[in-house]
């Protein structure tokens, strides 16, 4: 007798012609409850991508932000303290999730800065300086030593934005582009009284991190020196953090515990990493909870079908056949219902990231088109596990006839 004559009658004899609608609601569910798994993991690793892969232009977890003391009813007569010590910077340079701490200068000198023409005006102005490695664009002409008149300033865009959309038309005044503000000089008249320096100011760039006019270090360490009052230290009351995940639960605490303050949509993430959390987790456990209703479903069907066949088993290992082989040939005619079941998971999970990728990419933001390897990992896992099982059980309900 030929081995698929063989296969032909082992089908006939143990599992009949028909089929059972629990069997399809058990694939079903087997179904459904692997897609959710593999797409609860896949919310999560999206949103890991999202923070710290290395495709983002501006990595979403690599977040600069500006921290200060928070000023109170009881404080804010004495700026004093709102003022950073060294033993605080570095607290702070230790704090969950910071990787670089940057202190923002501040002049402590007047300036008095003019402009001619159509845009006249004149006012005091201040200044800031952060560390170069703490800007988001570094101009090529970022650079002034002493004895040099002209002095390049960097802009927040916010400024410019309030000038174009809230100022000028107010004014009825012309919307300026950068490049046109690049062109525009500024007259920087530095002391006062009978000690000042003129200086040409000159935009080089604008700033999407830093909300305020910086210049170079070296002009406003020269300028305190300088222009700054005899024996003042250096203090500051405002500095930026580099935080490596700003989402993280201990970096809000640290913030909270110490009364720090910084811009509630800089912790937006936090906020964000929560639901994730919520959704994901939720979703793992239904998910569990689907695929664990439907493996049983699916095993009970099985142990079903061989009671059923069991006069015909009976009589198979009565004439030679051995539990191993017919329990091969059982796993033969399951095990695909299972794995067809987890490749329309993976399929499905596999189309749902093609368009969150493609959703993201609205928004300036880069996703794998594929599921990453934690997708796949948990797609290796469950599909073992689900072997397994009905290998096992397969192999129990022969071995009990």
């Amino acid at each position: 007798m030929s081995d698929q004559t063989q296969k032909s009658m082992l089908k006939k004899l143990l599992l009949g012609t028909q089929h059972s609608s629990r069997l399809w609601a058990a694939l079903a569910a087997l179904c459904i409850g692997t897609t959710l798994l593999l797409l609860s993991v896949m919310i999560w690793w999206n949103f890991s991508e999202l923070l710290y892969g290395s495709n983002q232009k501006d990595s979403l977890g690599s977040t600069y932000m500006i921290v200060g003391k928070r000023v109170t009813e009881q404080n804010m007569g004495t700026p004093s303290a709102t003022l950073f010590s060294q033993k605080e910077i570095d607290s702070l340079k230790t704090a969950p999730e910071v990787m670089d701490v940057g202190l923002i200068t501040s002049n402590r000198f007047p300036i008095y800065a003019t402009l001619g023409g159509r845009l006249a005006f004149a006012t005091d102005m201040v200044l800031e300086s952060v560390p170069d490695n703490f800007l988001d664009k570094m101009p090529p002409e970022w650079k002034w030593t002493p004895g040099t008149r002209d002095l390049p300033i960097i802009v927040s865009s916010q400024f410019l934005d309030i000038y174009n959309y809230v100022f000028a038309p107010s004014q009825n005044l012309p919307q300026l582009s950068e490049t046109s503000v690049k062109n525009i000089a500024l007259t920087f008249k530095v002391g006062k009284d009978d000690k000042t320096e003129i200086f040409i100011a000159h935009v080089v760039g604008f700033s999407d991190r830093i909300g305020s006019v910086l210049a170079p270090q070296s002009f406003i360490d020269y300028g305190n020196q300088k222009f700054g009052k005899p024996g003042e230290t250096t203090t500051t009351s405002q500095v930026l953090l580099k935080t490596k995940d700003p989402s993280d639960t201990r970096f809000g605490k640290y913030l909270k515990s110490h009364d720090y303050t910084t811009n509630s949509q800089n912790l937006r993430w936090s906020k964000i990493r929560a639901i994730v959390e919520v959704v994901t987790s939720a979703t793992g456990i239904l998910a569990l909870l689907l695929m664990g209703i439907g493996t049983l479903v699916f095993i009970l069907f099985i142990e079903l079908t061989i009671a059923r066949a069991q006069h015909a088993l009976t009589l198979l290992l009565q004439i030679g056949y051995s539990p191993r082989y017919i329990s091969k040939f059982m796993a033969g005619k399951f095990l695909p219902m299972v794995l067809g079941t987890v490749v329309a998971s993976m399929i499905l999970t596999i189309i749902a990231q093609v368009v969150t990728s493609s959703l993201v990419q609205s928004q300036g933001l880069v996703l794998p088109a594929i599921p990453g390897w934690p997708v796949w990992a948990a797609l290796v896992v469950s599909s073992s596990i689900l072997v397994v099982l009905v290998s096992k059980s397969i192999s129990g309900a022969i071995s009990k006839r």
